[in-house]
Order: C-alpha cells, then structure tokens, then sequence
C-alpha cells in the first residue's frame, strides 16, 4: 500500500504542470490595451460551430470574462445562452485589429444577449429570456474592465427582435437614441459606433418590418457622427435561416475590421 501511494505521489510531481485559464494575465498600459464593446443580440454573441482554431489565442488579443477577469480570446467569446453559444465576429475582428497595429493589444468586452430586443438596452431594461438586464448588466461591466485600458469602439448586431409592425417604425429613433447613451455614461463622446446587417437568406425574403429595421441601420452614419455600416451581402446562414454560419460569421468580423479602420484611418482604405 505504501508503495503504491508514493508511485501516485511521485507520479503527481512529475506529470506536466497545467495552466488554468484563472492565471492571472499582464496586461499592457491603457494607452496599448485598445478594447472593443461586444453589444446587441444572437447574431453578435455568435452561433457558429466551434472548432480547435477557434479556441487557439491570438498573442494580443484579450477577453473579460464572465467572471471579470482578462483572458485570452477563445470562442465562445459569450455566455448569454451557454447552450447554443458558439463562434461570432468579435475574434476575427480583434485579430485583424491586432495585426494592423503591432504595438498594442486588443481587449473585447462581450455584453450581447441573444434575443434582445433594442428596449431591454435602456436603463432597467429586462430581458425575461435570459433572465438578463442587457443594459445595466453592460454598463456594470464595462465600467469593471474600462479602467485597464482605452476604450475605441463599439460593435452593434441586433435587429430581428425589433422586426415586427409594432417595434419597427421606431426603431430608428430608438437606436439613434441608444448610440448617444453609450457615449454619455461610457463618456466616449467620439468613440465609433461599427453597426452590422442583419443576415440576408434567400430562404427567409425580408418582410416590410425588416426592411425598415435594415433601413435604420444603413442611414445611421447620416443622422449620427463616427458610424460606419458593414453590410452583410453573400453570407450564408448555418442552417436556421437566423443565424450565421460560422465561416460567415469570420468574414463578417473582418467587415466589421476595415469598417472600422475606414472610419478611424481613412487614409488607409483597404
């Protein structure tokens, strides 16, 4: 018995030594820890199959977790609904950010709950779903994570809860409304705002109601300073005519990268 404790003792010490993803991560100055906004609902909390290059981290590029902890980016950037959630936009994003800009590091702030609509993001907003407070619960943590670096952008993907003839003719107003509000409390007055399309499958035809949605969209960089549109024309759907298919979902972070770098660097178009 003694020698079969100290050969499971031994082989204890001797096994390799893992790393936890509790393990604290350095973090560079606020001025080279650039962080990004993750806001809206399912299509931007992500719903693509995860693979292993998926869960592989980008040297520089970080995450706040659920906890409240900086981490290395993997998919599923979310929690929103542990059991659908998958691969979004916001890593390849991040990555294309990263690498156009060498010397910093890029920190998401994922606050998107899937099925929101546009009224449970105002303050005391409830989203029974998910048992959420999308607003107030994004506000919480961005105000946590904010202090360890510079906030430079905010990505919004939301617009299907909304479309329907009761909530439609108002979305506009209400996401005019919503942009000047993240600026306020986050006082960011001139942080850009990158607004993405809804997905657009031949197997589900738009109706009036999203049309109109889609139309709120588009014009928002004509009523609002420092937005930009990222359309999301020929990306395919993962098979529930809603949602995006994971390889879609990467090209649209990309999208999401040049608008963004369009917008900020414009002598540098890509």
């Amino acid at each position: 018995m003694r020698i079969r404790t100290w050969l499971l003792v031994l082989g204890m010490l001797l096994s390799p030594r893992q790393t936890t993803a509790e393990e604290p991560v350095k973090l560079p100055s606020r001025e080279q820890f650039h962080l990004y906004l993750l806001v809206g609902q399912s299509n931007m909390a992500g719903r693509g199959k995860v693979t292993a290059a998926d869960k592989t981290p980008h040297p520089r590029v970080l995450m706040f977790d659920k906890a409240g902890a900086w981490v290395p980016a993997v998919d599923p950037l979310h929690f929103d609904k542990p059991g659908v959630v998958g691969v979004g936009l916001g890593k390849t994003f991040a990555m294309e950010l990263a690498d156009a800009n060498p010397d910093v590091t890029i920190g998401l702030i994922p606050c998107a709950v899937g099925g929101s609509p546009i009224d449970t993001w105002s303050p005391g907003g409830y989203h029974a779903q998910t048992k959420s407070h999308p607003w107030d619960d994004m506000l919480k943590r961005a105000k946590a994570a904010l202090p360890h670096g510079t906030l430079k952008g905010i990505l919004w993907h939301q617009g299907e809860s909304d479309a329907n003839e009761k909530l439609a003719p108002e979305y506009a107003a209400k996401l005019q409304n919503l942009v000047s509000r993240f600026r306020q409390k986050l006082e960011a007055p001139d942080v850009p705002f990158i607004v993405g399309q809804m997905g657009q499958f031949p197997e589900s035809p738009w109706n009036e109601d999203k049309r109109r949605v889609d139309t709120a969209h588009r014009e928002l960089p004509e009523h609002v300073p420092h937005v930009a549109f990222v359309s999301s024309d020929g990306l395919g759907h993962r098979g529930d005519k809603v949602h995006f298919s994971a390889e879609a979902y990467r090209e649209l972070g990309k999208r999401y990268a040049r608008a963004y770098l369009n917008l900020t660097q414009p002598a540098t178009k890509r």
